[in-house]
């Protein structure tokens, strides 16, 4: 079934995809993630010196804003499967951000906005922000939040839905896509975490604040440069109404009469893979196109009975006779069609997939926490420029805008020629190799903070605070595999996501990816209390506890995380291979 076409010819879908989604995407994509990482890499340092809050409170405000942001893709996801478009998602949401972010400028540039300057000579410790000052603070970071997630939940999926995944070409072609855009959440990191950066604490947050606030504006008119000729997905009303009637009927169904007793009692056929992943047409439309819309519809064909995988649902398919009795009204609101049945089926099957990348996430979240202790406390001289900790993210964003291409014109199109299939790489063979990164990763972390650890006993250093006499280049090793894990699990769960989720769940879908980022970040604090709680029992210091970093047990830490790591491997290696794809992507080409 041929992609749907704008009124301007028959070829300026594909020509006009391309084009949009190298430059218009590409473009958005950097500055949007510049706008929330800007800030984001840094706001620690803001929240200490000039709001005057504690290091603890400072690392859990951080910790609670952007857990908060990746959180909300959901929301966004979810949104723009059932009530709005991709497209204006996005619009708003970026509108959304950029108040927040003119919030957080106005209040940085304006004295009397903010908490009272540490008297020099005063003893008593500086008075953090509170009353209206403080409501102002919260009130720009959290709508900025509101913003990033409402923009992750509907900007990948947007970016994908402009290929037509009904041939070879348009499948490869998204494939690409969502490896460059990671490469572009790369590009606009790096200019954040240096030129931001160096911006705030050298001229001032209100010109970090401002340059955020510039570049989500400038991503608006960016953006809409394609409106008239995007592809935007038709909402089809909630997705979560669907999987709770399912479920529901499931749940409390009796065997009706006729031809949906064969598919109570279990009398159900197998599923082939479906060669459009369950997507229609005819949920997809250009501006004044819903002719094309209304053709793609009555071509459109629904499975004629459920499938056999997860058997128990399919007593949720009920007879859609006309002459039910009225008293069976209320058992006929749970009524469902085949298709939504197996739209919740895939569901239920991808979401081992997605709780096997929370552990690797909470790998990742030890880049900006341990990592950057670590770098502190060595030598982090290059020549006669000393390099700051909190620029460390420069390391795996590095490699991923490097590997990135290797990966997508390299690497590629060897595994195709080698294996005859289409995509090369399963979704899942990527998601399973950015897992086993992240093992050998904790292993090297561990190993690297044994030898940092040993030259800090043998040059007497323990409780010095001068920089230790080995390189900070060190950290780069776990950087590098961490780095490379990244670039495999997040480009790989988006696509894996898009294409396997049910047309009208897949934005909700894709937004798992970042849910699973957030849930990371926050499994790793909870693992940082279980490890101190059970390791400081009987007298014993706990691991993660000392005076400083030099009397940590921080290696026995990252053995556990790559114990764990291992064990989430196998977890995912079961379910990854029972998995049975729904698209052609992994099918021999």
């Amino acid at each position: 079934m041929p992609a749907l076409r704008a009124r301007t010819g028959p070829s300026s879908s594909s020509a006009r995809s391309g084009l949009a989604l190298v430059s218009e995407e590409a473009v958005v994509e950097v500055l949007e993630n510049l706008a929330f990482l800007a800030n984001a890499s840094n706001l620690v340092r803001y929240l200490m010196g000039f709001m005057h809050y504690s290091p603890l409170q400072s690392a859990t405000t951080v910790t609670n804003f952007m857990g908060t942001a990746f959180l909300l893709a959901l929301l966004g996801g979810f949104l723009s499967d059932a009530f709005f478009t991709t497209y204006t998602i996005y619009i708003v949401s970026a509108f959304i951000e950029f108040m927040g972010l003119v919030i957080l400028t106005v209040q940085a540039r304006t004295p009397h906005l903010m908490p009272p300057p540490c008297a020099a000579a005063a003893k008593a410790p500086c008075t953090p922000v509170s009353g209206a000052r403080k409501a102002m603070l919260f009130a720009g970071l959290y709508l900025t939040a509101l913003g990033v997630g409402g923009i992750k939940g509907s900007l990948p999926s947007h970016g994908a839905e402009q290929f037509d995944e009904h041939a070879p070409r348009g499948r490869k072609a998204r494939s690409t896509f969502f490896n460059y855009f990671v490469f572009c959440l790369s590009c606009g990191a790096l200019v954040a975490v240096t030129l931001a950066v160096w911006v705030e604490d050298n001229r001032g947050w209100q010109w970090g604040f401002g340059i955020s606030t510039i570049a989500i504006l400038l991503s608006v008119p960016v953006f809409a440069a394609g409106s008239g000729l995007y592809r935007n997905k038709v909402p089809t009303g909630s997705p979560l109404t669907t999987i709770a009637r399912v479920l529901a009927a499931a749940a409390l169904a009796h065997r009706c009469r006729g031809g949906a007793q064969s598919a109570s009692n279990g009398a159900v056929i197998d599923r082939a893979p479906s060669p459009t992943g369950s997507t229609d047409m005819k949920d997809y439309c250009k501006p004044g196109d819903m002719m094309g819309i209304a053709a793609a519809a009555a071509a459109a064909t629904e499975p004629a009975e459920p499938s056999r995988e997860l058997a128990f649902l399919n007593r949720a398919v009920r007879c859609h006779d006309e002459d039910q009795q009225p008293q069976q009204n209320g058992r006929r609101l749970l009524a469902c069609k085949v298709q939504e049945v197996e739209d919740v089926k895939i569901v239920l099957m991808v979401l081992p997939i997605f709780f096997s990348t929370i552990m690797l996430n909470c790998c990742l979240a030890q880049l900006s926490t341990f990592s950057v202790e670590q770098a502190a406390t060595m030598d982090t001289r290059v020549g006669g420029l000393t390099v700051p900790p909190a620029s460390l993210p420069v390391f795996p964003v590095t490699f991923i805008i490097l590997l990135a291409p290797v990966y997508d014109h390299a690497i590629v199109p060897f595994a195709r020629r080698v294996t005859g299939t289409e995509m090369g790489i399963s979704h899942l063979q990527r998601i399973g190799t950015g897992l086993v990164l992240s093992i050998v990763a904790m292993a090297v972390a561990a190993a690297v903070e044994v030898k940092r650890k040993n030259v800090a006993a043998d040059a007497g250093m323990l409780d010095s605070p001068k920089p230790l006499p080995i390189s900070f280049f060190w950290i780069a090793f776990q950087y590098l595999f961490l780095g490379s894990a990244d670039l495999f699990t997040l480009a790989g769960l988006l696509e894996f996501f898009f294409s396997e989720a049910p047309s009208r769940m897949r934005s909700l879908a894709t937004s798992l990816s970042w849910a699973s980022l957030a849930l990371g970040y926050y499994l790793s604090s909870v693992l940082v209390s279980i490890v101190n709680s059970a390791t400081g029992r009987g007298g014993h210091r706990p691991w993660l506890q000392g005076a400083s970093l030099n009397h940590y047990h921080l290696e026995r830490f990252y053995w556990v995380m790559c114990v764990l790591s291992t064990l989430n491997y196998l977890f995912f290696l079961f379910w990854a291979i029972r998995y049975k794809y729904r698209n052609a992507g992994v099918i021999k080409g």
